[in-house]
Formats: C-alpha cells, structure tokens, sequence
C-alpha cells in the first residue's frame, strides 16, 4: 500500500513511523512546514522536503531578522503555495491513504485538495489539544467540524478527543486509542526502588497551555522544607520559571535544577531521571494524555498531573495510583496535593507497581508496533 504521511518534522512523528519499517508499504513523507532536510533516521521513507522556497535568496535569514518587513514581503512571493505542492504530490504519487497528523499544520493546509479527492481515503491522527482546545491554538469551529466530516479514519491519544470527534461531526472508523508516537520502552534497568528515589520532576512547560509556572509557586517554604531530601528537576522549562525560582529567596536552600526548553534533553536521558523520581507533576489547561505523563508513570514516578476534559482520568484514578488537579490555575491546590502525596508514602509504596505494570500494558512500544502495522493492513483490505 501506497500511504502518504503530512507532518511537521517532529519526534512523535519519527517515532510513529519507525514502527512500520520492513512492514511492506511505500512510504512517502510530505514535511508541510519544510524543514529543508531530509531525515537519516528515517531514510528509508521517501521524503518530500525543500518544496517551499522558489528561490533561497542569499541573505535570507539576515532580511528575516533585521528587515522582518521586507522579508514577509518577498515571502508572499516566494513561498510556494501548501496546497497546491501537495496536489501535484498527490498526482505523482497516487497514494492508497493519505495520514495527516495533528490538525491545524498537516489537515487544514490540506483541506481544500482532499475535499476534490473525495474518493482517496485520508486518515488523521488527533494530538495533544486538536479537539478539547482548538480554538485557543487557532483552529476555528466552522474549519474543525469540516475536517472531521471529511475524515474516513481517526486515531487521538485519549477517548475523550473520539467522543469530542463525533460531536463536531466525525462519522469515519474510529482506529483506536495511541499515544503520538505510537509507544514507549520502559528500561526495568533505570527502574529504581521507590526507597531509593531522591527527586521530584517538574514539566515546566509554561505558555498559552502549559502552566509549570503554578508547579513552581505552588513550592511554598512548607513544601520545601517537607522535600528538603529531594533534588528538584524542572525540564522543559520556559524562562519565566528559571526567573521566578532565581528572585524569590525561599528556593536559595533548595537543590534545584532547571532544563530550559531551549536545553534539549535526549530522552534516554530524561527516562533515566523519570526512573529516579519520586514525584511527577504536569500541569496544563490542555492537553490530550501527556506522553511525559505515560513515560513518568511507567517508570514508576507517582503522578500529580492536571485533568482537562478528564482525559487523564482515563490513566490515573484519583487518590488511587496518583492525583489529579482540577484547576490547573490554583496553585494553593497543587501545594495541598503535593503535601499528600509526600506526607502518605504508603500510598506511594501501592501505586508503584501497580503503575510500572498496567502502563506497561498499555503503551509497551513492541507491543502497539504490531497493533499500528495491523491497523495499516485493515486500511488496505478496506480499499481492496
């Protein structure tokens, strides 16, 4: 089978596509933002990059940051058109599927083109906010439920998107529930006993979504002083929060260490940390089930962790094998629910194994490789 993928260039999207190596189907990969260079770790897919520039003009990038006028000036010209590059793709190609993933960058450029091709199968996988928070990241309500009417196959990373998915209009095969980069492996080696674990790991993403920054206030003097044995991680953090915890004296005792997002952590390195925690927590107002989230818990970290849509709940059970936040703006929530967990360990002891197993289970990257290339397969016998 024929499939062609769209996406930014992007670690879930390489991971996704690893798994369908040697699994017998002709590849092609559209890069719709065109990162301009072809991927080595995935060579073996045809990749459809440099399309975007008519002409790469010397002096490009200096125009861009010092005359921004001028530059968006000549881009309008000089840009290639997203559409109709990926139409004539479509003509060379004459792929069996068409699999978009994320909305707003790989489906709505597309959109237009795929409404002619009523006929050609176009599947989409749903990540992270597309469906609970669309408008907020500038996907609008008219364009949504137009995609999703146009849709003959779906995949999100929690069924709270597949419900939301119908509502807007989604009348496709649903294909299931996987995380965006299709699964995970959980080393038992960088497993740590629980009594062994020094380090409580903060997601410190912090914009329009991710708020790591009421993590951080939530660390009052009293919380500190009970975690005063712990390092503490922050990864991904934006700037605000290295300002923050730098100008407020309470933190000049604690041991913590910062990872700016501009700071790439490989991710050997950070499941290695996730091994040693004892405490995860993310907080964001969006957000499907948080790949960090999945890797914290499988690595046996107890997870305190935001609930929008109740998609998390769908993982943790509350009070049971983690805790959720409810409102990912009230810090004085987040410093109570930390103040739980670390003042009841027993409760720690119990969701240990129990989350190391059952994530496992779920999201054991071996074992969803074989579920995805047979998901490829019933897509094939379908337009058989």
């Amino acid at each position: 089978m024929k499939i062609l993928m769209v996406s930014m260039a992007s670690q879930h999207f390489f991971k996704w596509v690893e798994q369908l190596e040697n699994a017998g189907h002709e590849i092609y990969w559209f890069d719709v933002l065109d990162s301009k260079q072809k991927v080595e770790r995935i060579s073996w897919i045809n990749q459809i990059v440099g399309w975007k520039l008519r002409w790469d003009y010397p002096g490009r990038f200096f125009f861009k940051s010092k005359f921004p006028k001028i530059h968006n000036f000549i881009k309008q010209f000089n840009d290639r058109s997203t559409a109709r590059v990926f139409e004539q793709k479509l003509l060379e190609i004459q792929p069996d599927v068409v699999h978009s993933f994320e909305m707003q960058l790989s489906c709505l450029p597309i959109l237009e083109i795929m409404e002619k091709k009523s006929s050609l199968p176009w599947m989409y996988s749903s990540w992270g906010s597309d469906m609970f928070y669309p408008e907020q990241i500038g996907i609008s309500h008219f364009l949504m439920c137009k995609t999703l009417k146009r849709m003959d196959y779906l995949i999100t990373d929690c069924f709270r998107d597949f419900e939301i998915a119908k509502e807007k209009g989604f009348n496709g095969k649903f294909l299931g529930v996987f995380p965006g980069n299709g699964g995970f492996e959980f080393k038992s080696e960088l497993i740590l006993p629980l009594s062994s674990r020094k380090t409580i790991l903060i997601k410190g993403y912090n914009n329009k979504i991710g708020k790591g920054i009421t993590i951080i206030k939530a660390l009052t003097s009293e919380i500190l002083l009970l975690i005063k044995d712990y390092e503490i991680v922050v990864f991904g953090a934006d700037q605000e929060i290295k300002d923050y915890i730098k100008n407020n004296s309470r933190f000049v005792n604690s041991t913590i260490k910062v990872y700016l997002r501009s700071e790439f952590i490989e991710n050997n390195k950070l499941m290695k940390i996730m091994g040693q925690s004892y405490i995860y927590i993310g907080n964001s107002l969006s957000d499907g089930l948080p790949n960090s989230l999945i890797e914290a818990m499988g690595m046996g970290a107890f997870p305190i962790q935001s609930n929008p849509g109740n998609a998390t709940a769908e993982l943790i059970d509350d009070e049971q094998n983690g805790l959720l936040i409810q409102d990912a703006l009230n810090h004085k929530q987040i410093e109570e629910l930390i103040k739980k967990a670390i003042l009841n360990p027993v409760r720690l002891e119990k969701a240990f194994s129990l989350n190391i197993s059952s994530v496992k289970e779920k999201y054991d990257r071996e074992s969803n490789r074989f579920k995805i290339v047979e998901l490829y397969k019933s897509i094939g016998k379908n337009k058989n």
